[in-house]
């Protein structure tokens, strides 16, 4: 089965191989039929502290790395492009 990839901005770097990314998705409202924002964040786990805040990043489904934390960083878009 494949893994997801999501992507989304880093908002925060404080902590130590880890990075909080906020994935924000759109989608019609099915009633309205209005487009709605919905955000989420996510832990991924960065070994070696590489991403800052701000940067746009893909994050990929894992296995668990602790109790919280099933993703990791696989790339920074912007080094990317």
């Amino acid at each position: 089965m494949p893994k997801r990839v999501l992507q989304g901005t880093v908002v925060s770097d404080k902590n130590d191989k880890t990075v909080v990314v906020l994935v924000e998705r759109r989608f019609t409202h099915p009633l309205f039929k209005k487009t709605v924002r919905r955000s989420k964040k996510y832990k991924a786990h960065d070994e070696t502290n590489q991403y800052k805040v701000g940067d746009v990043v893909s994050i990929e489904e894992t296995r668990p790395i602790s109790r919280d934390k099933t993703w990791i960083v696989v790339a920074n878009e912007a080094a990317a492009n």
